[in-house]
């Protein structure tokens, strides 16, 4: 998945997160791609999954 995708994403972090010790990972969603970094070294790299493998994903912990 190319990068640029994520250029101007939003990330958010999860209200379960951790927030006072910056403990969590952040999430970008765009249409076809789904970014996810550490919170704590953003500029530290980053994956990437194609957005409907993150759905299932997602639907599978649910579960």
């Amino acid at each position: 998945m190319p990068v640029s995708d994520l250029a101007d994403a939003v990330w958010r972090t999860s209200s379960y997160s951790n927030t006072t010790a910056n403990e969590c990972v952040e999430v970008a969603h765009r249409p076809r791609v789904v970014g996810i970094r550490d919170s704590k070294d953003r500029d530290g790299g980053m994956l990437t999954v194609p957005a409907e493998g993150w759905s299932a994903f997602l639907a599978a912990v649910r579960a």
